[in-house]
This record gives structure tokens, sequence and C-alpha cells, in this order.
């Protein structure tokens, strides 16, 4: 992530509703490249707080730059244009089809014709939607899901550098939900993208966020990494915010890289080096919670997701020590999993200056090293 000038400058706003303060003096910079989630309980402010950067509700107070412009100095609907802005709701128009829908704010824009189809059917093919197939659709003949993306295919069409959204899977379904989640943290477009985005859901915040900003009767409890709000909280709402979900919630966060000490102390790969092959060596910045479904699964399903976490280095490693690799049998039973650092990964420059031996975990050292992590990581 650059670091230069903020994309995104907020300064002391304020908004009222009668005698009801909805946001309260809140100040924030957002760099370029980087998601922002706003994240409370239902009417804490958050979403009155993301239309304030468009101008969809104006503050009583304080200021919003833009790419270092006022945008009180700009037309707010040629503020919005240059803003990506997606909704609960998806607001699609319902008498054009998919692909007019996404052609909207280029059209207005005057961008040329070919220029603006060839976006289109650029991504609605990264979203899943075959141009072929739904190009020609109107709304009322796609799913929920479907509807989503098509909705984030709009927001994306003119390549604004920033995005906007506001509770945009709320409406889906869990199954749904998950997998258009996957895919927006995947999708390249949106990775070039400051992105600010409104939830209620903490898993959600905790995948999708560099920085989470924590609200509560419009004002900020905390501003942090997802890290910092689960390991170091400001105050007792903070703590009690993520208490429910407190154990699934530091599964997901830490990494390898962050219980290697403690995995280093009860190293036993002596006894276990005879497990070691070309399918079971990962990543070190796997989560916890991926090593142990990895390590929970069955042996087809291991074998084929340790294939997706291994560095090119981490292959020609293993490649050195296959003629030991273990039966299929062997590695059922005894589950093992070899974590290669990424310190140690070959980079552009060239292969790694020395590379340190590969970790083992079992199940059991994962759960006592994750254990003495948290323990270490929770300490004042």
């Amino acid at each position: 992530m650059p670091h230069s000038q903020p994309v995104i400058r907020a300064r002391g706003l304020s908004k009222r509703y009668g005698p009801h303060a909805v946001v309260q003096d809140i100040s924030f910079d957002l760099l370029a490249g980087e998601t922002l989630v706003l994240l409370g309980p239902s009417g804490c402010g958050k979403t009155t707080l993301l239309k304030t950067l468009n101008r969809l509700v104006e503050p009583d107070a304080g200021t919003v730059e833009v790419q270092g412009q006022d945008v009180r100095a700009q037309r707010p609907e040629e503020l919005r244009r240059g803003i990506g802005y997606v909704i609960q709701q998806v607001g699609l128009l319902p008498h054009l089809t998919v692909a007019e829908n996404v052609a909207v704010v280029p059209k207005l824009l005057g961008h040329p014709a070919a220029q603006i189809q060839a976006r289109t059917e650029a991504l609605l093919t990264r979203l899943h939607l075959a141009p072929e197939r739904y190009a020609n659709q109107y709304p009322r003949q796609l799913s929920g899901g479907q509807q989503q993306r098509v909705g984030l295919a709009r927001a994306l069409a003119a390549n604004p550098p920033i995005i906007l959204l506001d509770e945009p899977f709320g409406a889906l379904d869990p199954i749904t939900r998950a997998g258009i989640r996957r895919e927006f943290r995947e999708l390249d477009e949106l990775r070039q993208k400051t992105v600010v985005l409104v939830t209620h859901d903490v898993t959600e915040a905790f995948e999708l966020a560099d920085r989470i900003m924590l609200l509560d009767g419009g004002q900020v409890q905390q501003l942090g990494t997802p890290r910092e709000l689960l390991f170091q909280p400001a105050n007792d709402f903070v703590r009690r915010f993520f208490e429910a979900e407190r154990l699934t919630l530091q599964l997901r966060t830490l990494q390898l890289d962050d219980l290697l000490i403690d995995l280093a102390r009860s190293n036993d790969s002596e006894h276990i080096n005879n497990l070691k092959s070309n399918q079971n060596i990962i990543q070190s910045n796997v989560t916890v919670q991926e090593a142990l479904e990895l390590l929970s699964a069955p042996l087809e399903a291991r074998r084929a997701a340790t294939t997706a976490h291994k560095t090119p280095a981490a292959s020609s490693s293993a490649g050195a020590v296959s003629s030991t690799a273990p039966a299929s049998e062997e590695l059922a039973s005894s589950p093992v999993l070899w974590i290669q650092h990424l310190a140690n990964k070959a980079t552009e420059q060239g292969p790694p200056a020395a590379a340190s031996p590969l970790v083992p975990v079992t199940l059991p050292a994962l759960m006592a090293a994750f254990g003495q992590a948290v323990q270490r990581l929770q300490r004042p």
C-alpha cells in the first residue's frame, strides 16, 4: 500500500437530526488502495458517515477532501460520477438490461461506445456473469446474488479510484453472501481502489478490512487494524463488541507466522520427518483457521488445498524430499503440515539467501501454539 497524500481526508465531521447526534466529530485519513470498514450496531451512524463522503448527506460541521480537493467545491453529481457506489438494495434500473445498467456512468461521462462495451463485457466476465448469457437480461430475471454482481460492475465501470459500499451483501442468504464476499476479496479491480464499506457483520469486516472504524452513538470507539481491535481494544465497548465471536476471529486473524516461535519450541521434526512430502507444505501467511481446516480435512481434500497454499519455492523444496514421501494411509492417519516461512521465499531479485528448515505442525501442536500466541498477544 503506497504511502502518499490521503485519497480521502475527513476532519471533524458531525451531523445531527433534530436533537439526535448521528455523527460526532469524526476524523480519519484513507490512503490509496486501502479498505476501511465502518462497523457498529444499528443506528451508530455508519451509513450517515459514508454518505457524507459523496455528499448524499451534508454534514453540519467538518470537511471532506477527496484527492486533496474539498468536496464542497464540486457539484454533487460531478463528485459522484468519480466515486463508485453500491447499496444493499442494488438500485438497478428495471427498464434497462444488465449491460445498459453497467454502462450508465461511462455514458454520462461520454466514453466511446466500443470502449463501454469492452469494459462492460470484461467486468461481467470477471464477476462470473457470462456476457453472452446475461448482458441482455433484465434485473428481474436475475437472482439476488447476480443483481449484486451487476451493481458492483456498475460501480466499477467508469474505473473510479474510490468505491463506497453500504451493506452490499446484507440482503443475500448466507451461502451466496460468503461466495460474493470471497469474489469481492479476490477481485483484482478492487485491489487498486480505495474502498469504504459499511457493515454490521463482524466476520465480513475482519475478512475485508485493512482497517476498521468501530462506531457507537455516532462516535469512534476505535480505529485500527482487525488485529489491533481484537488484541488491543481501546475500551470496554470494543472488548464487549467482539466477545461473542472472539475465538472465531482469533482463528481467522492470526497466521502461522504468529505461531512459529511457539511451534519451534515444541518442534518434533525428528519424529515426524518421514511425513514430509510435496503434498503438505504450505506458506506461513496461511491463517490458523485455514491450517486447522487442512489438518482436519480428508486426505484428498488436504492434498488439493495444500497445493493451492504452496509457494513455488515450497514446491521445489518438496521435490527434494519426495523420495521420502509417506504412503497415503500414513498421511491420512497422521496429518502433518510443513510451514515454509515467506521470508525464505524466492523473489524477483533472486533466490533466498539462506532457507530455514521447514517447521512441522500437527493438530495438537497447532492448537497449543495458538493458545500460547493468544495469551502473548493479549498481555498489556
